[in-house]
């Protein structure tokens, strides 16, 4: 039985999701693995957006070094690595739940071009950033080649056509604002979670960690570690009525007992 998403919905939904994101041009990458003295450049995007295909636009000020560098490529391109990180809804000593990497071709879009991909952003996400188009902001757009996830379930190499043909979770849009909820003011429901948690890590502050179509995930800060507990559902939801239930289960709701017993 699947208990959890696989590596190209779980790639999908940090993209989906994720509020920041770096470039590393490979270069520096390259110099950085060699030679542990020369870190490795990480530019912080003024906007990034990755689409369904996973082609990723980015927004750079016009005067950046990287745009300089890409119209100055022979190819008209360079290769770079976008890292984006997928962090905890709630204050963690370790906040990072995951990160996608994608590995491809930055080029620059000109006129036209940069207004259209702009458009074509605003279609799925209507963030002021795109304003700055054509006013100190070039439009820049990454082709994929390759894709790795690492998260507290595995690291994967994915192709762009696994990560094209699966969809986010169902509840990625609001999944950081309901565990915040849960954190602040139902401290009581996370003390019924916990009794899910094994015995020997039951001495450790239970915090919400995440939550998917398969189950939630509880973060256990014990004084040794950090342990991931996974409470799965009993089956697959994608509404919130279903997902209700599912909660209802796990915290041991006595009027859900009642009604599925009659």
């Amino acid at each position: 039985m699947i208990s959890l998403p696989d590596p190209a919905e779980r790639a999908r939904t940090i993209a989906a999701r994720s509020p920041e994101a770096v470039l590393v041009p490979c270069a520096h990458a390259a110099h950085a693995e060699t030679d542990p003295s020369r870190s490795a450049v990480r530019i912080a995007t003024h906007l990034h957006h990755v689409h369904a295909d996973a082609t990723m636009t980015v927004l750079l000020p016009e005067a950046h070094p990287l745009v300089a560098a890409v119209w100055q490529s022979p190819r008209g391109a360079v290769t770079v690595m976008a890292e984006l990180t997928d962090p905890a809804p709630v204050r963690l000593r370790e906040p990072v739940r995951g990160l996608l990497w994608i590995t491809g071709m930055l080029t620059a879009l000109e006129g036209e071009q940069g207004r259209e991909r702009a458009l074509l952003v605003a279609e799925e996400v209507a963030d002021p950033r795109l304003l700055d188009v054509g006013h100190g902001m070039s439009v820049l757009r990454v082709d994929p080649a390759s894709l790795v996830l690492a998260d507290a379930d595995g690291t994967s190499s994915l192709q762009p056509l696994e990560f094209h043909e699966a969809v986010p979770d169902p509840f990625h849009d609001y999944e950081t604002e309901w565990l915040r909820h849960l954190e602040v003011s139902h401290r009581d429901v996370v003390g019924q979670l916990a009794r899910h948690v094994p015995a020997e890590l039951r001495g450790g502050q239970v915090r919400p960690l995440g939550l998917d179509r398969f189950g939630l995930r509880l973060r256990v800060e014990a004084a040794d570690a950090d342990h991931d507990i996974r409470l799965p559902f009993s089956r697959s939801v994608s509404t919130p009525e279903e997902l209700a239930v599912e909660l209802r289960k796990l915290v041991g709701c006595p009027f859900l007992a009642q009604a599925t017993s009659t």
